[in-house]
Order: C-alpha cells, then sequence, then structure tokens
C-alpha cells in the first residue's frame, strides 16, 4: 500500500566501520536496504551457527599454526629458524587475513583507502616489517575472531526476531471435490476451505466455517490464553488449533495473510536505522581517516624531537594504535542493540518498524489516543438497568422485543438476557430512527429512545434526558417502565495505562468521534483531563498539528480507518493490530499485536532500556580504545594487548547488548 505523507529513506551500508550512506527524515516510513560487499557480511541467517563455523576452517587452521608454533618456542624450548618461522607465519597469515587482504585490495582499487580492512592489513603488514611475525599473525587473527563472534551475534538476533514470528506452516489441507488435499499455502485461493486438525496451525487468513473452535493467538498477541471462536468469525494465520479439527474458509491469499505482513514489518525494521546508528555511521567516515594520520604522526613526528629515534620503534607503536582504533566493535555492537530492543518489543506482541522508532518513542511527551476501538473495547453492553417493575421479568420482556433487531444497541440489551428464556414476539413494527414497537406476552412493548416514547405520548422522569450515555427506554401497555444505559466498555487496563503514563511525565489526551459528552463520561472514569470529542478525521488532524505546534513530541493511538491520517501526523503513529483497520496497520510506526493500550508504556520502556544498552557500548568502547591508545603511543601497550582490548570490548558490548533479551517490560 502506498503511504502518502511519507519519505522514502533508502540505506546503502558497504560494512560496519566504512559507514553507512544514509538519509533519514522523520517521517521516514519506507523500507531501507542494507548492502555488504566486502570482507565480512554480518548477516549469516540461513547457515547457523554451526555453518558459519564451520566455514572459517583457514581461521582455525591458522591458529593452530601459531598456537603450535609459540607451544614450540616457549613451552617445549624448540628453536624454530628463522626462514621456517617465517614461512609458517606467512602461511597462518594468509589463512586467516586472505579475505580482508583482498578486502582492503577492492576498496583501494575503487579508492576507498580509509577503511577497517586496510587499517588493519597495514598494522599487520608493519608488524612483519619489523620483525614482529607472531604479534602480526595474532592481530590477524583475533581480528577474524572477532568478526566471528560478531557475525555469530547479529546472525542470532536477526533470526531470534524471524523466529519469533515466523511459524507459517509450511504445508495445509484443502478440500476440494470433498476430498482432502495436502497442497502449500500458496496455491490456496480465496473462497476454497481448508482443514486445519487439532495442534495444527491455521496457514491462511480466514472465517470458521464449523459451529465453534478454540484457538492459542499467542503468536499474535503475544498472550498464550485460549480463543473460543464461534461460526462466521476471522481465524488469522498463525493460531493454533487446541482442540477439534476446524473447517476454515479461505478469504485472504498466503502473501496477504496478517501474520505475513506482521513478518515483512518485523524484518524491514531490522534495516531501519535509528538516529544513533546514522550518528556512529557517520563518525566512522571521519574517525578512520583521522585513526590514519594520527598514526602516521606517531611515527615520523618523533623524529623532529627525539635525539636518538628509532624508525621500528615509532613504527610498531604506530601498528598498536591503528590496531585498537578500529571502530568495527562499535559500529556492530549498537545495531545489536536496537535489534535486541526489537526483538524484546515483539516478544511482547508490539511490532516495531524500525529501530528509529524505538528512539522516538523515549522523546514521547504526550500521548494522543483514540476512544472507540483503543481506550474502549467498541462493543457495547448494558452498564445499568433502571426499572419500575420486577428486573427479570423487565428483561424478558425487552430483550424479546429487541431480539428482532440487528442494530448494536439491541444487541447489547439481547446480550444482557443471555441466560434468560425470550419469547418470541408479535406484531413487531420497527420504527426508523425511533426504535421498535411489538406484542409480547399480550403486552404492548415499546424499545428505543425517548423520542420513540413521545411519539406515543409516554410520559417518562426528566433526568432521563440528562443521562450522557446511549438509554434503551422501555414502555409497558402505554406506561414508562424503565430503561437500558448502554456504553462502550473500557478495557480492563486502560485506566491504569493512563496512570502508569502520567507517573511517567507524558500526559494522554482523547479524542473521538463520539458526542461530547459520552467522551467527557469515558475520560472521567479513566482520569484523562483534555478530551475532545464530535471529530471528523480532519479534525484529529488539526488538534495534533496544534498540540504539534506547541513543541510537543506526540505518539498517536488508533486503531480505524479515520485515524490512519492522524498516525502518519505524530511523532510515532501506534495502531491497535488484533482490531484495527489495514489503513491504521499500514500507516502505523509500531503496531499492537493484542490492543491492550498498557502495551504503550512497554513500548516506552522497550525504547528506554535499549538506548540505555546502546549508550552504555557506546561508553565502554570509546572509553577503553583512548586508553589503549594513549597507552599504545606511549609505548606501554603491545600489539597483542591491543588485539586483545579490542576483541574485548566487542565482546563485551555484544553481551551487553544481548542483556536486552532478558529485560521485563
Amino acid at each position: 500500500m502506498e503511504l502518502e505523507n511519507k519519505n522514502k529513506a533508502q540505506t546503502d551500508s558497504d560494512d560496519c566501520c566504512s559507514g553507512d550512506h544514509a538519509h533519514q527524515h522523520k517521517n521516514s516510513h519506507e523500507h531501507s536496504h542494507e548492502h555488504d560487499h566486502d570482507g565480512h557480511d554480518h548477516d549469516h541467517g540461513n547457515n547457523g551457527d554451526q555453518g558459519l563455523l564451520q566455514s572459517r576452517w583457514m581461521l582455525w587452521l591458522s591458529l593452530a599454526i601459531l598456537l603450535g608454533t609459540l607451544a614450540a618456542t616457549f613451552i617445549f624450548k624448540i628453536e624454530i629458524i628463522r626462514p621456517v618461522e617465517i614461512t609458517l607465519m606467512l602461511i597462518a597469515y594468509l589463512l586467516a587475513g586472505n579475505k580482508t587482504i583482498l578486502a582492503a585490495g577492492r576498496r583501494i582499487m575503487r579508492g576507498d583507502f580509509f577503511n577497517e580492512f586496510t587499517l588493519m592489513t597495514i598494522a599487520t603488514l608493519g608488524a612483519f616489517y619489523i620483525g614482529e611475525f607472531s604479534e602480526g599473525v595474532a592481530v590477524m587473527i583475533f581480528y577474524e575472531i572477532g568478526e566471528l563472534f560478531q557475525d555469530l551475534a547479529v546472525s542470532r538476533s536477526k533470526n531470534s526476531i524471524k523466529a519469533l514470528l515466523d511459524i507459517r506452516p509450511d504445508s495445509v489441507t484443502v478440500i476440494r471435490k470433498l476430498k482432502n488435499v495436502q497442497t502449500t499455502p500458496g496455491d490456496v485461493r480465496i473462497g476454497e476451505s481448508i482443514l486445519v486438525k487439532a495442534g495444527e496451525k491455521v496457514a491462511l487468513d480466514g472465517r470458521l466455517l464449523s459451529e465453534s473452535g478454540v484457538f492459542n493467538t499467542a503468536a499474535l498477541t503475544g498472550e498464550p490464553r485460549p480463543d473460543v471462536i464461534t461460526s462466521g468469525k476471522p481465524v488469522l494465520a498463525g493460531m493454533i488449533n487446541t482442540e477439534k479439527a476446524v473447517e476454515i474458509e479461505v478469504t485472504a491469499l498466503f502473501k496477504d495473510s496478517k501474520l505475513s505482513r506482521i513478518l515483512e514489518m518485523v524484518q524491514d525494521a531490522t534495516a531501519r536505522k535509528a538516529p544513533t546508528q546514522l550518528m556512529i555511521s557517520k563518525l566512522a567516515k571521519i574517525y578512520t581517516p583521522i585513526v590514519f594520520l594520527l598514526a602516521v604522526l606517531i611515527i615520523f613526528v618523533p623524529y623532529l624531537f627525539t635525539p636518538d629515534y628509532n624508525f621500528d620503534q615509532w613504527l610498531y607503536r604506530g601498528m598498536v594504535f591503528l590496531v585498537i582504533a578500529c571502530p568495527c566493535a562499535l559500529t556492530v555492537s549498537i545495531p545489536l542493540g536496537y535489534f535486541g530492543g526489537i526483538g524484546l518489543a515483539s516478544r511482547n506482541g508490539i511490532l516495531v518498524k524500525g529501530a528509529n522508532f524505538l528512539d522516538v518513542m523515549t522523546k514521547i511527551d504526550t500521548v494522543v489516543s483514540d476512544k472507540t476501538g483503543t481506550l474502549t473495547k467498541g462493543v457495547f453492553q448494558v452498564q445499568q438497568v433502571e426499572t419500575t417493575m420486577n428486573e427479570a421479568d423487565f428483561v424478558q420482556l425487552a430483550a424479546s422485543l429487541e431480539n428482532y433487531s440487528t442494530h448494536p444497541v439491541a444487541k447489547a440489551v439481547v446480550a444482557f438476557a443471555a441466560e434468560q428464556r425470550l419469547d418470541k414476539p408479535a406484531q413487531v413494527e420497527e420504527l426508523s430512527g425511533l426504535g421498535l414497537k411489538g406484542i409480547v406476552n399480550q403486552k404492548l412493548v415499546l424499545a428505543g429512545n425517548l423520542k420513540l416514547l413521545e411519539k406515543f405520548a409516554v410520559s417518562y422522569p426528566p433526568s432521563l434526558s440528562d443521562i450522557p450515555e446511549t438509554i434503551v427506554a422501555v414502555a409497558v401497555d402505554g406506561t414508562y417502565a424503565g430503561h437500558f444505559i448502554i456504553a462502550d466498555e473500557i478495557k480492563e487496563d486502560a485506566a491504569a495505562t493512563v496512570s502508569e503514563l502520567g507517573k511517567m511525565g507524558i500526559e494522554t489526551i482523547m479524542l473521538s468521534g463520539d458526542k461530547q459528552a459520552v467522551v467527557n463520561s469515558t475520560a472521567s472514569r479513566l482520569n484523562i483531563a483534555k478530551s475532545y470529542g464530535g471529530l471528523l478525521p480532519e479534525d484529529k488532524v488539526r488538534v495534533v498539528e496544534q498540540l504539534k505546534a506547541e513543541g510537543r513530541r506526540i505518539a498517536f493511538v488508533g486503531d480505524g480507518v479515520n485515524d490512519a491520517p492522524v498516525i502518519a501526523l505524530a511523532d510515532a503513529g501506534i495502531a491497535m493490530g488484533a482490531l484495527g483497520s489495514d489503513a491504521a496497520i499500514e500507516t502505523a510506526d509500531i503496531v499492537i499485536q493484542n490492543d491492550q493500550p498498557s502495551r504503550i508504556v512497554s513500548a516506552i520502556r522497550a525504547g528506554k532500556v535499549t538506548r540505555s544498552i546502546v549508550y552504555q557500548n557506546i561508553s565502554l568502547a570509546m572509553g577503553v580504545k583512548l586508553a589503549v591508545m594513549i597507552m599504545g603511543a606511549g609505548g606501554i601497550a603491545t600489539l597483542w594487548e591491543a588485539v586483545f582490548a579490542d576483541v574485548g570490548v566487542a565482546l563485551l558490548a555484544i553481551l551487553n547488548a544481548f542483556r536486552i533479551q532478558g529485560r521485563k517490560i
């Protein structure tokens, strides 16, 4: 679906350290694309950890040669003649660093000299030049091991997001010509019927043909509680049939199912970069040339001031400086933090369509929410019964007559009398815009609004006119008998959500197309100070524009087609996914799958946890690197310490990023 008011942002990333050419806008909701052309590709999602480890057999052989040589020299005291040592170290060096060396060559041929591959190649060749063969090989080996750990971490992080939701069955049983045929979900057409046995996953969206079924909806809502679905109601791909076999009529193609769209959203999310990622990528393009320049200055400037200048000594210090200065660990650990944040949100039933929206949620100071279907269930329910008769008799008479109507208000009355036996009314007449008139148990019953009673000259208490909610007034044999107060039911966690947002310093404002009196009543029950009723879609846009003009950072939460324009306008657009319209879901930046308002708070917490981890990684990496760079330039740190510091920082940052996975929000 093409979305208005959305600017395209496309990211082209060559590698983790040489920077990304990215253009990002506040309202950029389109897809970004990443490419890794040289060296190490940090996405091995389909190979698995074992395949990735096996593919680096040359690295392990190189490590074995290095360890064997060091053991022979320092443990067994075997003197290895220089030509043999040089040959062994050269073989080990080429086995470990061939990809990095070739990547550096390709980059230089393209005019891109300042990148991590060139940096590591120059540093290790410098070590060879001054005769530190084992240290040069060790730098390359441990650099490659660090890259391998990063590859594994990125692979696992991306796979955890994909595995979280990719539960689509590979085959489906379709009923054709009264026979059960096994086929792939992609071959099933709209209108065909599929059979889902107990314990099987539903492969396609559809509506239930069987009388009823019990389904586990955890994949879509984040909650494992069973959901009873009756005939004619929608069933979504990804649900698990927990009891008897059921038949479902397919209403959407495999590629158009809600679950397929959810998967696409999550996969696209990992490509959208947060401002922190973009900042680090841009800094890397400046940082790497500066590092090269400083290394050159460390090597040659002392010649001007040191009487006993030793080129090999200062070259070594320059090489140490280059090794520790490599920014790759920093630029990989930051995306890992955001991958973890997206995964954390997904496990809690929240789909975040990009890392940038995790950052946006940390800055929100106002949540503007639609009423119906967002803070309320969008289902009419009897809230109160007032009658001058026996209540059971009153409910039975009114519900028997209302059972004739299909109006949502009438259905609410019938649902309220679900446990009572209803009589069949006679001479039923539906009066447009007023209500119903009919004979029930030989009594003339009127059920409808106050205008209906006025039409038949039935007097009623004047106080009824002051009730803000919808009422069903009932008269029996020409006399007022009582009334039902009908209202949309507030969601169980709505009040707690408003309260929690208030504790976080975030104001909640409610907008609705419903009449102001009803909106005020709902706002009062939820302790919302500001509420606006009687709004058309363009009025909602106007209100949000006014709030933004005041400098507020706004998250708008809605579920209907009429909410799509406001969702697009807000800093963060949030859609209720289970009951929400396709337009709202497609336009939104964040989708709450189980329709619980409390997930708004969870989304904000996920953003704050992610930001905290990312900032910790930046501080850790920059602090350690700066300290070792100073030590290297001063001749205190060796190449061994430099490479262990570089790999160690990378591992600590990766482990820190993985802490997100276990956080509770």
